[in-house]
């Protein structure tokens, strides 16, 4: 059991506002020979359409779903990044979890 208190309240996903819990490929897994070469796979290089899907299902949500979701995503820890990726999804979603952290004072 822990007793150290697993460092509080910092954030542990990365990226994040903070600073912290950056990536660190100097500690990635050593390539690994399989009959071929196996390495860590980079699912960013062929994959940079990350916000179409979460733009597609805020537009089915209703007036009152979009803002219960504006409202939780204020009390998120990394709340600039994630307001960045909102409105690269829809600019109504990154505009509307923008106005409920002000209103939280999550900003």
């Amino acid at each position: 059991m822990r007793v150290d208190g697993n460092h509080g309240g910092v954030p542990r996903i990365e990226p994040n506002n903070f600073g912290r819990w950056t990536e660190q490929r100097a500690y990635a897994e050593p390539p690994q020979t399989t009959g071929n070469t196996a390495e860590h796979y980079d699912f960013r290089e062929d994959d940079d359409n990350y916000f179409e899907q979460p733009g597609d299902l805020f537009r089915l949500m209703d007036a009152a779903e979009q803002q219960r979701l504006f409202d939780n995503t204020a009390r998120a820890s990394t709340v600039e990044q994630h307001i960045a990726n909102c409105a690269a999804a829809d600019p109504a979603y990154g505009e509307g979890v923008r106005n409920a952290c002000l209103a939280h004072g999550a900003l």
